[in-house]
């Protein structure tokens, strides 16, 4: 009887959202969301498919996509009066893309909160650029279910507030390998190499990068195809450099110097 009691599906679920502090998510979004709409919008599949085919947060990622895309649209509309059509599309496009939607995640906490699947939590799911951008998208159709469009509009743009003022048309998070061969460039180091390797079957394969700067590790990605892992590790790189762009700025003339 114990074991039946352990596998039962709505306990479970229970059990795993309520074993987390939710209050640092709710500061960070600055909306007292219900616990009823947080631990859907909280559901990956793949924790959903594990516990009995729970619901998920895949409906509540259709309705938060819609906010956002209309939110962000909006806005830019109104902030940028003489950028034509294409611009602004453009800029949407970038700053509602997979990448820019995986920062916001990161700069709330995200990854921690989401509840996952075992084989997902394994392989590093909670640091996934497809799963932490689903869950935002999640997130904000789970506001928008509670409190309506203005509430959910008003959580988009002070979250995306930076996104849009520094917008441009080049849509730079849609591209982050890009991005940091032209870093390397102005920090007059070497173009960035990167060391891919997979696990798993053929069907279900996930991939993991490693961007390196002068034979540094500068980041490290996953994702379900090389790709994927290859932008997520650009994309860390990306920032650590900014942070400290001393660690290889000049290493391309010093290695030049030094054949």
């Amino acid at each position: 009887m114990s074991k039946k009691a352990k596998l039962d599906p709505l306990a479970a679920w229970a059990a795993a959202y309520d074993a987390v502090d939710h209050e640092p998510l709710r500061d960070k979004l600055q909306v007292n969301l219900g616990d009823e709409h947080l631990r859907l919008a909280l559901t990956h599949r793949s924790f959903a498919n594990e516990n009995g085919h729970l619901p998920n947060n895949e409906r509540l990622e259709f309705l938060g996509d819609a906010v956002l895309g209309l939110s962000v649209a909006a806005e830019l509309y109104e902030q940028y009066p003489s950028r034509p059509e294409s611009d602004i599309s453009k800029m949407r496009a970038s700053i509602v893309s997979r990448y820019g939607l995986a920062d916001i995640a990161r700069e709330i906490g995200l990854g921690p909160f989401i509840l996952l699947g075992k084989g997902e939590q394994s392989s590093g799911g909670a640091n996934k650029e497809s799963i932490l951008a689903d869950t935002t998208e999640a997130l904000l159709g789970a506001i928008y279910r509670q409190f309506g469009f203005a509430t959910a509009r008003r959580v988009v743009l002070r979250l995306f507030r930076h996104k849009i003022d520094t917008a441009t048309v080049a849509g730079r998070h849609l591209d982050w390998k890009t991005t940091l061969q032209e870093l390397c460039a102005e920090l007059h180091a070497p173009m960035p190499v990167y060391e891919a390797s997979s696990t798993g079957p053929e069907h279900d394969q996930t991939f993991t990068a490693v961007a390196l700067v002068n034979g540094q590790e500068f980041g490290r990605g996953e994702g379900h195809n090389k790709k994927l892992a290859e932008q997520q590790a650009a994309h860390l790189a990306c920032d650590k450099l900014r942070e400290s762009p001393r660690l290889v700025a000049g290493t391309a003339h010093s290695d030049a110097g030094s054949d």
